[in-house]
């Protein structure tokens, strides 16, 4: 029993020395681990991504027509008509590869701004909270800069032309929402979500597993929380 009564009470203690070590973690050393976290997210983010068929090669993230286009590209498919729709869905794909290297320098500098408000209110969210905050403060500029890219990449393929006049007939009709009649912002919205999607999947990883940090006080800050 006595046994029994010392082994609870050095787990009783051991858990009360990890809560106050991670109580006892400066705001700075906080903000220093998230950042650091986020910084790696990105970066992988990008890299993959951008390596030809990051876009293709990956489910999660390929770009396909949208709505009812969509399906009536797979019925084509289907039907052995689909060689003009697949060309199509690559340069889509070859598009975005070509604008995710441009995410780079305006995530960083993103990460960089976070406050140490921000950061603390991010360390305990959901395991995709810090993607949502860079979604929410980088998006807009993001898609600023992406946007000369695609239209260079879409323009050149030859292919750009013949989907903005069959989606702008198929928005009138409302078969699609207006925001992907062009084929430059439905890619670049697109673009946009394959990159967060693959970000938040690395913040979940490091969360989960702190081992998979690069640095040491992301190390530490997440398996304080862990």
């Amino acid at each position: 029993m006595r046994a029994y009564l010392t082994g609870f009470i050095g787990l009783f203690f051991a858990a009360q020395a990890c809560a106050l070590s991670l109580n006892d973690l400066s705001q700075n050393q906080a903000g220093d681990g998230m950042k650091a976290m986020l910084e790696q997210s990105a970066r992988v983010a990008i890299q993959q991504l951008s390596q030809p068929g990051g876009f293709n090669n990956n489910p999660d993230v390929r770009i396909e027509l949208p709505g009812n286009l969509g399906k009536a590209a797979r019925a084509m498919k289907m039907l052995g008509q689909g060689k003009q729709v697949t060309a199509l869905e690559n340069s889509m794909n070859r598009a975005a590869e070509a604008a995710i290297p441009q995410a780079q320098e305006l995530l960083l500098d993103a990460v960089k701004k976070m406050t140490i408000s921000d950061a603390k209110g991010i360390l305990n969210g959901p395991e995709n909270s810090a993607t949502a905050y860079l979604d929410k403060s980088s998006r807009e500029q993001l898609r600023s800069r992406f946007l000369p890219m695609i239209e260079q990449v879409t323009q050149s393929s030859g292919l750009a032309q013949q989907y903005n006049n069959f989606a702008g007939q198929a928005a009138n009709f409302g078969v699609i929402d207006a925001k992907d009649a062009s084929i430059e912002n439905y890619v670049a919205e697109q673009a946009l979500d394959g990159l967060f999607t693959i970000i938040a999947e690395q913040e979940a990883s490091i969360r989960q597993n702190p081992t998979q940090a690069a640095s040491d006080i992301a190390k530490k800050v997440f398996g304080l929380i862990r």
